[in-house]
C-alpha cells in the first residue's frame, strides 16, 4: 500500500524559507515521478512542482525561481525547498506519486506578512 507522509510545514515570515519533505513507502520510488501540490482555503488544489524519475523538474509559474523540488531515491524521499516565501504561498502542501492516485495528508504552510 502506497503511503506518503509530508513534514516540514510551519509558520514563517514573508521572505523566509522552509523545506518540506515527503517520505514514501509501498512503491518503487526510484521509477516514479513525484509531485507537490497545494491548496489554499477556498481554492482548488494546484500543481506546485513535479520531478520525474530522471530528475527533470517542472514548476508552476508562481513559484519558479523560488522553489526547488528534489529527490533522494536512497531515502525514498522527495523535498520541496521554498525560499522568498510570500503570504500567497499559504496553503496545505500535499505530496503525490504521479499516476498512482495517492496523496499524503498534507502539511500546513503559513506565511505571515
Amino acid at each position: 500500500q502506497v503511503q506518503l507522509v509530508e513534514s516540514g510545514g510551519g509558520l514563517v515570515q514573508a521572505g523566509g524559507s522552509l523545506r518540506l519533505s515527503c517520505a514514501a513507502s509501498g512503491l518503487i520510488f526510484s521509477i516514479n515521478a513525484m509531485g507537490w501540490y497545494r491548496q489554499a482555503p477556498g481554492k482548488q488544489r494546484e500543481l506546485v512542482a513535479v520531478i520525474t524519475s530522471g530528475g527533470v523538474t517542472n514548476y508552476a509559474d508562481s513559484v519558479k525561481g523560488r522553489f526547488a523540488i528534489s529527490r533522494d531515491n536512497a531515502k525514498n524521499t522527495v523535498y520541496l525547498q521554498m525560499k522568498s516565501l510570500k503570504p500567497e504561498d499559504t496553503a496545505v502542501y500535499y505530496c503525490t506519486a504521479v499516476g498512482l492516485g495517492r496523496w499524503g495528508k498534507g502539511t500546513q504552510v503559513t506565511v505571515s506578512s
